[in-house]
């Protein structure tokens, strides 16, 4: 995998939604180069919309999405794909598609007409399966697979893809546990190295474990946004969740650990 110099991502107040639908309203938020950050929150409120809009997928309703400072509707597709690889939910692949090819479309944004297919995408390709244990099922249907490998072939097309940026949403789908924790590290690993991570996850206890930065969210706005440590608060996760819960240090991270309270009968 390439080097990569920590890029940022700045929404200037901007409000996304569906339609004229809003989701989110007057957002004003900095992703800084070379940070971890995790959103999290309720379901509906806004996470995937946002993570849409940084990845270009999502036009916002009104104000600006930023790239190196440079309005990111303004720069040709292509070229934002050499920087920023987007996981979205749930994708499709096409029918018949091996993971080895599938991992390649993750070097199509790298060709032009005077750049083909080189040994540069090879070398990409084979670490990807590599990193996401995917080398022996290289010449295997992506539709054969079950719903972990195929999750995790999906990423293998968005390392590829080589950016110095990565979006992820909810990137441990289908994953059973021990899976989970080690794609989490892998995209600890590839942030040490210098990559802008931005995940959406559901679980608070992985969110804060790995994340450099929390962005919490609830109803389409901000209200938590720093260290997992003064996200992650026993009277903000009640408020924002409705769990009455403890917060406790990690025993191996010291990283929050919420600890829910016993639920009363009904």
């Amino acid at each position: 995998m390439g080097q990569h110099a920590p890029t940022s991502i700045a929404h200037h107040v901007v409000t996304l939604g569906y339609g004229a639908q809003p989701v989110v309203s007057d957002l004003d938020l900095e992703i800084g180069g070379g940070e971890f950050t995790v959103i999290v929150g309720p379901n509906g409120c806004g996470k995937s919309t946002l993570l849409k809009a940084l990845g270009r997928v999502n036009r916002p309703l009104s104000g600006q999405v930023l790239l190196h400072g440079r309005d990111l509707r303004r720069q040709g597709g292509k070229a934002v794909a050499r920087q920023m690889a987007l996981l979205p939910q749930s994708p499709a692949a096409p029918e018949g598609i091996t993971v080895r090819a599938l991992a390649g479309r993750g070097r199509f944004p790298h060709h032009t007409l005077l750049r083909q297919w080189s040994p540069r995408d090879e070398t990409a390709i084979r670490r990807a399966l590599e990193l996401t244990g995917l080398t022996e099922l290289a010449d295997t249907q992506v539709g054969s697979l079950s719903g972990g490998q195929r999750q995790r072939a999906w990423v293998a097309m968005v390392l590829a893809q080589d950016t110095g940026i990565l979006l992820l949403d909810e990137p441990t789908t289908y994953l059973d546990i021990a899976h989970q924790y080690d794609l989490l590290e892998l995209f600890a690993e590839l942030h040490r190295q210098g990559r802008t991570v931005v995940a959406v996850l559901h679980d608070l206890a992985q969110a804060a474990r790995f994340a450099t930065r929390l962005v919490l969210m609830e109803g389409g706005r901000v209200v938590g946004d720093g260290p997992p440590e003064e996200v992650v608060t026993a009277p903000l996760v009640e408020e924002v969740f409705g769990l009455a819960c403890d917060v406790v240090p990690d025993p191996r991270t010291r990283t929050p650990l919420v600890i829910p309270h016993e639920r009363a009968p009904r």
